[in-house]
């Protein structure tokens, strides 16, 4: 990352809670979980967009 921007992010409490546990099972950060997430749903969407 060459540049990060903090955000405030509302998410349900289960969603929440579900992301908490998801990250501690991984060993990663709550932050660190999201941008995971985040990355790897944008790589797929990519990959999806070059097979068409």
């Amino acid at each position: 990352m060459d540049h990060e921007v903090r955000i405030t992010l509302r998410l349900p409490a289960d969603l929440h809670a579900w992301l908490v546990a998801k990250a501690k099972s991984a060993r990663r950060s709550l932050n660190s979980e999201i941008v995971y997430r985040l990355e790897s749903d944008r790589a797929a969407t990519a990959a999806d967009g070059e097979s068409r």
